[in-house]
């Protein structure tokens, strides 16, 4: 099966992905293609599986740890209020997750609802050259939290 999921994977591993933050153990760390929120970002599953089910016990949780480490790094480069995830593959039968910052100064009508209710051809689209320092922001901020992972206690 090929998804555009898929797609990107293999055109990270590639190096021809613009929109990469950076790599984790369990995948890709990729820029929204809109920017909807300031910061969505999506963590891509590599090797590409159908969905977080088909992964061990052990491989979830580095999946799922790496999804809570880009939370946290958003939060800290954005100055988002709240981070929300959304693991859906309704669409792409493969493991993805929409990592979306939520600011309290969006319109009422928008912050209250899943993102997928805002007007998506109003959102800024992807710019390497524009989002180039945001990318490297939140890059920065997940090694940083990966080292201290790393460092004995």
């Amino acid at each position: 099966m090929s998804t555009s999921i898929h797609q990107r994977v293999a055109l990270a591993q590639a190096g021809k992905n613009p929109s990469v933050i950076c790599r984790m153990a369990s995948g890709w760390v990729v820029l929204g293609d809109t920017q909807v929120t300031s910061g969505y970002t999506i963590l891509l599953s590599d090797p590409v599986v159908p969905d977080l089910n088909t992964l061990s016990l052990e491989d979830r949780a580095v999946y799922l740890r790496d999804m809570v480490i880009i939370g946290d790094a958003l939060l800290e480069v954005t100055g988002a209020d709240l981070i929300n995830y959304e693991i859906l593959g309704n669409t792409d039968r493969a493991l993805h997750t929409h990592i979306v910052p939520r600011y309290a100064e969006e319109p009422d009508e928008q912050r209250r609802k899943p993102i997928w209710f805002s007007d998506m051809d109003k959102a800024p689209k992807f710019d390497p050259e524009r989002d180039r320092e945001l990318m490297d922001r939140i890059a920065q901020a997940i090694q940083n939290r990966l080292k201290k992972l790393e460092t004995p206690r």
